[in-house]
């Protein structure tokens, strides 16, 4: 079981799903964690050696990767399940406040090759290749109506490729999004 501890530490933690015995955790770049206040993001500033809080999610595609929203540092970090740093994307670094990479789900197709992210700060969902982390596209903007958002705060996507988000401060909705090209290939 992979847990983002992250709203008063800053890791990834690891139990055995079936005797709850801890096995492992980890910081930013697999570093050991350090729970000590780093101060205000500066996005100018060289890339943090440590998560900020919260470390927002967890979620592991089907080829095995664990992948780390780090929400105030603007970035998904990508591990093995050991913790060995693989890789990271930013995303609109120069986001100030509660930063850009709050939760994400997987493309539904077979290689899972985008990660549709929310941003709860900038009020959008952005297309991410999951390969290089390539920003393909975004949906919505701030706003109250139909397809936007105010606080954007969670998403999961269904086996059939619709998404659902959750927003949070005066939001407090759902929405539902219908995949458009349901059963076309992706590329």
């Amino acid at each position: 079981m992979y847990i983002a501890d992250g709203y008063m530490n800053k890791r990834v933690i690891v139990f055995d799903s079936g005797t709850g015995a801890f096995k492992r955790l980890w910081g930013a770049y697999g570093n050991p964690p350090n729970d000590v206040d780093p101060g205000p993001y500066d996005p100018a500033a060289p890339r943090d050696q440590q998560f900020r809080s919260p470390v927002h999610c967890v979620h592991i595609s089907r080829d095995g990767l664990v992948y780390v929203c780090d929400r105030v540092n603007d970035r998904i970090q990508v591990f093995t399940k050991q913790g060995k740093f693989v890789k990271e994307f930013t995303l609109r670094p120069e986001t100030l406040g509660m930063g850009s990479a709050w939760q994400f789900a997987f493309s539904t197709d077979e290689r899972q090759t985008f990660l549709l992210v929310a941003d709860g700060e900038n009020n959008v969902i952005w297309s991410v290749r999951r390969d290089d982390g390539v920003v393909q596209g975004q949906t919505g903007h701030n706003g109250r109506n139909a397809g936007q958002f105010h606080w954007l705060h969670q998403l999961v996507s269904d086996s059939r490729g619709d998404l659902y988000t959750g927003e949070v401060d005066t939001g407090k909705r759902l929405q539902k999004f219908v995949l458009v090209n349901r059963g076309k290939s992706q590329k």
